[in-house]
């Protein structure tokens, strides 16, 4: 196995790797170098483009890759039929006007200029119109100033900017262009047929500053002229934003589509601009070469990025990963298995966040309007703290959410940076053979790896108190921790004796009280000199049988296991090579228990729980905890005790997470429903919950405030003759009374989501969806359609 010393200097080699049950397989040749194009993702862009799409730091959850904001959400305002309403009636008011401003039936029309103007200019009384040419000249001035008045009030009670930007410029170019160059044409007809009173008052007013014999040269009149019209295409101009468009059109014309870029200021990421700043360019160059060249995929970019972040301590280290990236290039520093990717990936990943996006935000009230559309997607600083997923059989639970995050945790597994252990029933629904390092397969007898039922430990109080976990862990009555003191007083004498812990037929007699078992260890015990260890084995014997003696219930259990489709597994002695958890604490492996949950119902809960116990306990031992470890249980039902509760709780400072899915909140017993709740940091509510497991999640979501409108009709009641007629037509007319609208705002604590809308509002393929981070920054619950 091809490390590259990233691996064997923690201490972590290939003598380590779990093996097989009976004697092992030949080891696997070298992993050869073949460069091949790959891609993030089979659809997906390559490895260069995949690089430097922007990952904008968000909201936990946040699927990021390539995320974009949603735009600001725009506050209530006009329907689009009362905006287009009013700016009919303003345009119908303004020309109504204008008509009767110019035939004359507007009183005192002229009194403002009258009183601005000399009196000689105008016929006596206050209807008389001009007497002199500088009083017409003065009436088209007046008259052009009016218009303008009389267009910019109509355009302000029209609301015409609003129409404008919703239906104009919101289409963006080119029809922003194009509309505002024909509003701009029609302008330029309107000015010259003079419909719009514009030329003659500028003329008059150019006669009034520079003399009349200004015209005379009729070069300057086609100056003159062509002022006018470019002062009239100057609005629409800046409106249609014509200097941008023609500009985007020029650099579009003059792009050369196989001109080579030059050579940016800054290194882009797939320069590797971490190495070339370290002062290893060499390799830089060579792993540039690769992506551009697509000799490498996403797995191998991050698996080196992981390895170049561990050994920057290590300077031996790096001079390691330095040689192999010269000598091998992507293909340095490689999982132990030797694998550089997975056979299929089923779901989006991105590696260089460590997310897997398993749906999107639903356009629905409860979501907040920012996420609304965007992608949903977990992460390990999420299953850091731990996910709980309920739903009915049939929901989803094991296509859209489990399996998507199996597989997100074998790549990175791939890339070194984290280890999993899948548990679930016989099949695929986990992921192929192909992507996984160990495969158990408990009563397959085509089984190559078998399970350790004391999880690799050489303690027997440690291995009692785990395994009684497993064996009485969900029987009330009983106490644990007497449990585990019974089976320490058997374990440890055994092992004294042995070397080794029982097997479950040895232990099934010991548990039963089998004189001539008993007889045996306590001879063995004697001829060896282990006192100590008599002095257990002889305090057992006296409880034996006592009141409340944990005995039996312990052998009944066992004897689940003592059975003969299980005779090949759970083997110990230096002959069992059976897959412990402690591999776990420093190699990425890639794990997945087959459970005989048809055949063996109660036999795989018991391996259920004992697995839980086990991954909490090796979990919180880990000295090194920069793995990443995540335990996922595909069916967590009757797995559930008050110690693994509080193992749930502890993994989140441990580097470590656990995935749980249940039926119902019921599978688990009824006085550690809060305590369970309360352990996890991630909470999902699959379609098809009942009012009850509703109501739990509503309590754990807790309420929020939000603003309320409740709006009441009052009748309104006329005291004038003529007024009360008026209602009484409308009501002939409308059939309802006169009334008015009251409305009364207030903000109010309400549930995020109640237990009725859990169970009846959420959708079949969607989940509500609520995440917290390790560092503890939550995100409220989610309504998600889930396309994992």
């Amino acid at each position: 196995m091809d490390t590259e010393g990233t691996y064997d200097a923690r201490g972590t080699g290939a003598e380590r790797v779990p093996r097989p049950a009976g004697p092992p397989p030949a080891a696997p040749p070298p992993p050869t170098y073949a460069p091949q194009p790959r891609r993030p993702a089979a659809d997906g862009p390559g490895v260069e483009e995949w690089l430097r799409t922007p990952r904008p730091v968000r909201e936990p959850g946040v699927w990021r890759y390539g995320h974009v904001p949603r735009p600001p959400e725009k506050p209530e305002g006009v329907s689009d039929r009362s905006l287009l309403v009013g700016v009919l009636i303003s345009v119908l008011s303004g020309l109504l006007l204008w008509s009767l401003w110019r035939n004359g039936y507007i009183p005192y029309r002229l009194v403002p200029l009258k009183l601005f103007t000399p009196g000689d200019w105008w016929y006596a009384g206050t209807f008389g119109g001009p007497r002199t040419i500088e009083g017409a000249d003065a009436l088209t001035v007046y008259e052009a100033v009016l218009f303008g008045l009389l267009v910019y009030g109509c355009g302000r009670l029209g609301n015409w900017s609003e129409i404008f930007r919703r239906h104009v410029a919101g289409r963006g170019q080119p029809f922003l262009g194009l509309a505002t160059a024909a509003g701009g044409a029609l302008a330029e007809l309107l000015v010259w047929k003079d419909a719009v009173p514009l030329v003659r008052p500028v003329l008059i007013l150019v006669a009034s500053v520079a003399g009349g014999e200004i015209y005379q040269s009729q070069t300057v009149v086609n100056v003159i002229y062509a002022l006018i019209a470019l002062g009239v295409l100057w609005p629409f101009a800046r409106l249609g934003r014509w200097r941008e468009l023609a500009a985007a059109r020029r650099g579009r014309a003059a792009a050369v589509p196989d001109a080579p870029a030059g050579p940016p200021d800054a290194p882009t990421p797939e320069q590797w601009p971490e190495l070339r700043e370290a002062g290893m360019r060499d390799a830089a160059e060579a792993l540039t070469a690769e992506v551009r060249t697509g000799r490498m995929n996403d797995v191998d970019v991050a698996r080196l990025r992981h390895a170049w972040s561990v050994g920057r301590g290590h300077p031996e280290r790096l001079a390691a990963l330095t040689e192999a990236v010269l000598r091998t290039g992507g293909a340095a520093a490689l999982h132990p298995s030797g694998a550089r990717d997975l056979a299929r990936r089923t779901v989006r990943h991105d590696l260089l966040t460590g997310q897997v996006r398993i749906g999107s935000c639903t356009d629905d009230p409860h979501n907040p309007y920012a996420r609304r559309g965007s992608g949903v997607a977990l992460e390990p600083a999420l299953l850091g703290t731990s996910l709980l997923a309920v739903g009915p059989p049939g929901a989803g639970k094991s296509a859209r959410l489990v399996r998507p995050v199996v597989e997100s945790l074998a790549l990175q597994a791939l890339a070194g940076r984290a280890a999993v252990l899948a548990v679930g029933g016989a099949g695929d629904e986990l992921g192929p053979d192909d992507a996984f390092d160990v495969v158990v397969r408990i009563g397959d007898p085509a089984s190559v790896h078998d399970f350790d039922l004391y999880g690799g430990t050489t303690d027997p109080d440690e291995a009692a108190g785990v395994l009684a976990e497993g064996l009485v862990g969900d029987v009330t009555h009983l106490d644990s921790r007497r449990a585990a003191t019974v089976l320490a007083q058997l374990l440890g004498p055994y092992r004294a004796v042995h070397g080794h812990f029982p097997g479950v037929p040895a232990l099934r007699e010991l548990l039963d009280g089998d004189t001539a078992a008993i007889d045996a260890l306590r001879e063995a015990l004697g001829a060896g000199g282990h006192q100590s260890m008599l002095r257990e084995l002889e305090a057992r014997t006296r409880q034996k049988g006592g009141a409340g003696d944990p005995g039996p219930v312990l052998a009944d259990r066992i004897a689940l296991l003592d059975r003969p489709a299980f005779a090949p597994f759970f083997a110990t002695g230096d002959q069992a090579r059976p897959f412990s958890l402690r591999s776990l604490e420093h190699l990425p492996l890639r794990v997945r228990i087959d459970l005989p949950e048809r055949a063996h119902a109660e036999a795989s809960r018991l391996l259920t729980r004992l697995v839980l116990a086990q991954f909490t306990a090796v979990t919180a031992a880990r000295t090194d905890r920069s793995l990443f470890v995540c335990l996922v249980l595909d069916d967590a039902t009757h797995t559930v005790t008050a110690e693994t509760v509080r193992g749930i709780r502890r993994l989140r400072s441990v580097n470590a997470g656990a995935l749980l899915t249940l039926r119902t909140v019921d599978d688990v017993p009824e006085g550690l429903h809060t305590a369970l709740l309360g352990a996890v940091g991630c909470c999902m509510a699959f379609s098809g919950v009942t009012t009850w497991d509703g109501k739990r999640f509503a309590e754990v979501w807790g309420k929020e405030w939000v603003e309320t409108r409740e709006v009441a009709q009052h009748a309104v009641f006329a005291d004038q003759p003529f007024t009360r007629a008026l209602h009484g037509l409308r009501k002939l007319v409308t059939g309802k009374a006169v009334t008015r609208d009251a409305v009364t705002v207030r903000r109010v604590e309400r549930e995020r989501w109640s237990a009725s809308e859990l169970a009846y509002q959420v959708p079949p393929g969607h989940a509500v969806l609520s995440v917290t981070t390790v560092e503890g920054e939550h995100a409220p619950p989610l309504l998600v359609t889930l396309d994992g």
